[in-house]
């Protein structure tokens, strides 16, 4: 399976447990993978045959800057769900919610959640 990839994606937004966590933004950092077919992409040379990047990123735009959550893990499955519904090419999705200032008291550079989610109607 072929893979895109889009990382670093950058949002400032209200998510948490806490409630100052759900009034003042803080940055979230996005990672997704989606596993589908690109040789039809390859071949023709079409947008149409493969996904439009700039859409997958207004799909994590929207869950990030829309929505708001208690946990990481909602937002990845959220954005996991949303990207296998709009992309009927899509196989696979790994989606990567990192939150460098999660409220933890200690020295750390990263917390992060990390799911794969494959389209439901796939046998394997």
């Amino acid at each position: 399976m072929d893979r895109i990839f889009l990382r670093g994606m950058r949002f400032m937004a209200c998510h948490g447990v806490l409630p100052h966590e759900r009034e003042v933004p803080q940055l979230f950092e996005v990672d997704v993978e989606l596993g589908l077919s690109l040789r039809a992409a390859g071949e023709s040379d079409d947008l149409d045959d493969t996904v439009n990047y700039a859409k997958v990123y207004d799909v994590v735009s929207t869950v990030l800057t829309v929505t708001r959550k208690y946990l990481i893990e909602a937002i990845a499955e959220e954005i996991a769900d949303d990207l296998l519904r709009d992309f009927d090419v899509l196989r696979l999705v790994r989606v990567t919610v990192h939150k460098p200032a999660a409220p933890i008291d200690g020295i750390f550079s990263d917390v992060g959640v990390s799911i794969l989610r494959r389209r439901k109607d796939l046998i394997c």
